[in-house]
C-alpha cells in the first residue's frame, strides 16, 4: 500500500473535492461522501450501505482518482462494469475491465496499463480475480485499494446471494496492508454481520446512509386488470423509461408481447435467453431504443442507467430488501420517479409456496418471515415510507407525503356488521371455503364452485350482495390481520375463525375497518382534457427546452456508442433547462457538467440553448467573469405579464394553492409554478410564505451562505438532504434578491 495513504490529510481532501468538480462537475460532496472518503485515505477498512442513488460510486472513485496506484473494484456484472468504465472514461478518468467478454490481447494491454500505472480503476468479476494466476498478476500492481461492490452477495442471508463471493476474504490473506471497502444498497443486520466477517475486514468503520428515497412515488394497487393499468400508466408516460418485473420467464414474455402489440417499444430480460439475447435487449434499454423492460429479478443489479423514472412490480416480491434495490433503480439522478406494487393475496399464497420449497426448515422459517414483513408493507394503512425504513432500523420523523397511503389517508368506520356477515357466512359453511369463495357466496354468485358445494343454500349466501368484490377483498384482509381469522394453508387455504371472530360474531367486540378507497389510478381523462394537458405540458418553455437537450443527447450518445445517461444524466439536463446557461462559466455551474464533460459536450449544448433563446440570449464578455453559477433567466421587474400568467395570478391571489390552480385550469403544476415564478421575477407582489415560510426561508438562506458564492439549485438541493424542492429554491432565491436590492 502506498504510503500516501497511511494519513489522510487537508492535501488529499482538497485534492478529492478538486477531482469531484473536475471529473464529476459537482461543487459538493453529498452528506456522508467526506467522512466516508476521508476514513477510506487514511488506509482503512470500511463498509457503507446506502442506497442506490445515494453516491456510493464516488465514495471508492474519487480515493482511486487522488491515490497513487490502481484501484481494484470487484463487481459481479459484466454490464455493470462496461456501465461504470464508460462513465469514468466520460468523465476523463482511466479506467477499464477485465471479464469474459475482453479477448486476451486486449485484456493483456489493460494489464500492462495497471502495471505501468495508467489506470485508476480496473474492474474484475469475483471468478476472474480469484481465477488461477491473477492474484500473482495483482502483486506487480501498485494497488491503491479493493473495492467490493455489491458485497451484500456475500451472505447466504442476503437476497442476493453469488456463491463466488464468499471467497473474497482472501484478498486480506495475499494484501493485508491494503485497505478494503464494501459497498451495498441494501443489507439487514445478519448481512451486515457476514459482509464484516467474510472478507475478514480489520475493525472496519460502518457507514450506514439514510435509505429513504423521498423522490420515489410509493404506490400499492389491487392486483386486477394488472394489463390494463400498466398501458395506462405508460400511456400517461410516453417518453419515461421503465422496468417491470414480474415472476417467471412465461409472465415477461407475455406481458412484453402484450405492450408491443400495443405500440409500446419494450423487451423481455431473463435467465432462459441466451447471454447474446439479453445483452442485446439491455443495450437498446441503456441507449434509450427500447421504453420498457419487462424481467425477472435476473435484470437490473448494478446497471447505471439514471434516466429510469418507474418501476413496476407485477408481483409482489419475496422481500423487503429484494423490492428495495429494485425500485432504487428508478430515479437515481434524483428527480422524481414512481414505484408501483400490484398485489393480491394470491402472490402471497404462490411466494409462499416458492420460498419454503426445498429449503431448510431454518431458512424456510426465515423466508416466510420476511414474506410477512412485504405482505404487511403491502397492505398498510399507514405511511409507507416509514414502513419500509423502519425495515431497515431507520425513523422517519413525519409522514412522507409520497405515498398512495399519505396522499390518500384511509378513514375509519364501525364494520362490526360486515365482520359478522363474512364470520357467519365462513361458520355455516364449515370453514371449509377460502377467500375467493367466501366473497362469492356474500356476493351471491352463482358459480361452479359456490353451486357444487351447496353454498347457495346458506342463510348469509348473497348477505353482502350490495358491496363489490374490491370492497369485500379489502374487508376481508383487515379482518385477517385484526386476527378474526386464520389461513390453514394445509387445508387448501381454507378460513378458520379464531377465539377473537368469534367475540365479533357474538356482538362481544366491535370492530373497525377502514373505508376501501381503490388504489391511486388516475381517472381515463376525456380527449379534449389529455390534449389540453399535452399541450400544457409540452408548450412550457422549459419543457421545450429539455426535449430538445434529450434529443441532443440521444444523438450525441448513439454517434459515440454510449448509453445517453453517460453523456448527461436527466437531472443535468433538467437543470440546464431552468437555467439556460450560455457561456462556458455557466454551463461548468450546471450540476454534472465536468471539465471533461464541458470541453467535450459543452459548445453543442450551449449552441442549441442560443438557438432556443434566440440572439438576445447570447452572452456578453462579462459572461466569462461571473460566478460559476449559471445565470438566472431574465427577470426585468415590471415586465408584462401573459394573459395565461395573469390567470394563474389571479387565482392565486384568490387563495388557491398551485395544485388547486392546476386542477382548475386543467394545466401541469409544473405549468403553474413556471407562471408563478415568472410572476414573481417580474416584480408582481405574490403571497411567498404560501410557498416557504420564514424559518423555511432562514434555513435556504443559511444554506447559501454556507455553500459560498452563488450555489447552484442543485448543490442547495443536495446540501439541504432534499428537504426542498426546486420551486421553492428558486422562490427563496427570487426573494432574497428583492432583500438584496431593497
Amino acid at each position: 500500500m502506498p504510503d500516501i495513504l497511511t494519513t489522510a490529510t487537508p492535501d488529499l481532501m482538497q485534492a478529492a473535492r478538486q477531482a469531484l468538480k473536475r471529473y464529476y462537475g459537482y461543487d459538493n460532496f453529498r452528506p456522508m461522501q467526506v467522512d466516508i472518503i476521508q476514513h477510506i485515505l487514511s488506509g482503512k477498512d470500511t463498509v457503507v450501505l446506502m442506497p442506490t442513488g445515494g453516491g456510493k460510486s464516488v465514495c471508492f472513485q474519487i480515493p482511486a482518482v487522488v491515490s497513487e496506484g490502481t484501484c481494484i473494484v470487484v463487481s459481479p456484472l459484466i454490464a455493470l462494469m462496461k456501465d461504470q468504465v464508460e462513465a469514468l472514461k466520460a468523465n476523463g478518468i482511466a479506467a477499464a475491465y477485465i471479464n469474459s467478454s475482453v479477448g486476451q490481447a486486449e485484456a493483456n494491454d489493460i494489464a500492462r496499463a495497471a502495471v505501468s500505472g495508467h489506470l485508476k480503476l480496473l474492474y474484475v468479476s469475483p471468478e476472474k480475480l480469484l481465477s488461477e494466476g491473477f492474484l500473482q498478476f495483482l502483486n506487480r500492481v501498485n494497488i491503491s485499494l479493493f473495492a467490493i461492490d455489491e458485497a451484500h452477495c456475500i451472505s447466504s442471508w442476503g437476497h442476493d446471494f453469488r456463491p463466488e463471493y464468499t471467497q473474497l476474504g482472501t484478498l486480506r490473506t495475499h494484501f493485508p496492508g491494503t485497505p478494503i471497502i464494501a459497498l451495498t444498497a441494501t443489507a439487514d443486520r445478519l448481512t451486515q454481520r457476514d459482509i464484516r466477517t467474510q472478507l475478514n475486514l480489520h475493525e472496519p468503520k460502518v457507514f450506514l446512509s439514510s435509505f429513504d428515497r423521498p423522490n420515489i412515488n410509493l404506490i400499492v394497487r389491487p392486483g386486477q386488470d394488472r394489463v390494463g393499468s400498466v398501458l395506462e400508466y405508460i400511456a400517461r408516460h410516453p417518453q419515461d423509461p421503465g422496468i417491470i418485473y414480474c415472476l417467471s420467464r412465461k409472465t415477461c414474455e407475455t406481458i412484453s408481447q402484450k405492450l408491443v402489440a400495443k405500440g409500446v417499444k419494450a423487451g423481455h430480460y431473463h435467465a432462459g435467453l441466451t447471454p447474446a439475447q439479453r445483452s442485446k435487449v439491455q443495450e437498446a434499454f441503456l441507449q434509450d431504443d427500447v421504453q420498457v423492460i419487462v424481467a425477472t429479478i435476473a435484470f437490473g443489479m448494478g446497471i447505471d442507467k439514471s434516466n429510469v423514472r418507474w418501476v413496476i412490480h407485477y408481483n409482489l416480491p419475496k422481500n423487503i430488501e429484494g423490492y428495495y434495490q429494485e425500485i432504487g433503480r428508478a430515479g437515481r439522478d434524483g428527480a422524481q420517479s414512481t414505484a408501483i406494487l400490484f398485489y393480491s393475496f394470491a402472490d402471497v399464497m404462490q411466494m409462499r409456496e416458492m420460498v419454503t420449497k426445498d429449503v431448510p426448515a431454518r431458512q424456510a422459517q426465515l423466508n416466510t418471515a420476511k414474506l410477512e414483513r412485504m405482505q404487511q408493507f403491502a397492505e398498510a394503512a399507514s405511511c409507507r415510507r416509514k414502513i419500509l425504513l423502519n425495515y431497515f432500523s431507520e425513523t422517519l420523523g413525519e409522514d412522507c407525503g409520497n405515498c398512495d397511503i399519505c396522499r390518500n389517508p384511509p378513514t375509519t368506520f364501525d364494520g362490526t356488521l360486515i365482520a359478522q356477515k363474512a364470520l357467519s357466512a365462513v361458520a355455516r359453511s364449515k370453514e371449509r371455503v377460502s377467500i375467493n369463495l367466501l366473497i362469492d357466496i356474500l356476493r351471491g354468485m352463482r358459480n361452479q364452485a359456490v353451486l357444487q358445494g351447496g353454498y347457495h343454500q346458506i342463510k348469509t349466501y348473497g348477505a353482502g350482495s350490495d358491496l363489490p368484490y374490491l370492497d369485500w377483498y379489502s374487508y376481508i384482509h383487515q379482518m385477517l390481520n385484526d386476527g378474526l381469522f386464520y389461513i390453514a394453508y394445509e387445508e387448501g387455504y381454507a378460513l378458520k375463525i379464531t377465539e377473537r371472530g368469534h367475540q365479533v360474531l357474538k356482538g362481544q367486540l366491535s370492530l373497525p375497518l377502514k373505508k376501501f378507497q381503490p388504489a391511486e389510478k388516475a381517472e381515463k381523462p376525456s380527449r379534449a382534457s389529455k390534449k389540453a394537458a399535452t399541450v400544457a405540458t409540452i408548450g412550457t418553455p422549459e419543457a421545450q427546452l429539455f426535449d430538445k437537450l434529450r434529443k441532443l443527447r440521444k444523438q450525441i450518445a448513439d454517434e459515440q456508442g454510449v448509453p445517453p445517461y453517460v453523456v448527461f444524466s436527466d437531472a443535468t439536463l433538467q437543470e440546464m433547462a431552468a437555467e439556460r446557461p450560455v457561456s462556458r462559466v455557466g454551463m461548468l455551474g450546471i450540476s454534472g457538467v465536468g471539465m471533461k464533460k464541458f470541453e467535450t459536450y459543452g459548445e453543442a449544448f450551449i449552441k442549441l440553448i442560443l438557438e432556443h433563446e434566440g440572439p438576445q440570449a447570447a452572452p456578453t464578455d462579462s459572461d466569462e467573469v461571473l460566478s460559476a453559477a449559471p445565470r438566472p433567466r431574465a427577470a426585468v421587474a415590471n415586465q408584462p405579464v401573459s394573459d395565461s400568467e395573469d390567470a394563474t395570478v389571479q387565482l392565486h391571489q384568490m387563495g388557491l394553492s398551485p395544485e388547486d390552480i392546476a386542477e382548475r385550469r386543467n394545466l401541469a403544476l409544473t405549468t403553474v409554478k413556471t407562471h408563478l415564478y415568472n410572476a414573481y421575477a417580474k416584480g408582481r407582489e405574490l403571497r411567498i410564505h404560501d410557498f416557504v415560510s420564514d424559518t423555511e426561508l432562514a434555513e435556504i438562506f443559511t444554506a447559501r451562505t454556507q455553500l459560498g458564492g452563488d450555489p447552484t439549485l442543485r448543490d442547495l438541493f443536495d446540501h439541504l438532504r432534499e428537504k426542498y424542492d426546486y420551486f421553492q429554491l428558486r422562490m427563496a432565491a427570487l426573494y432574497h434578491k428583492r432583500l438584496r436590492g431593497q
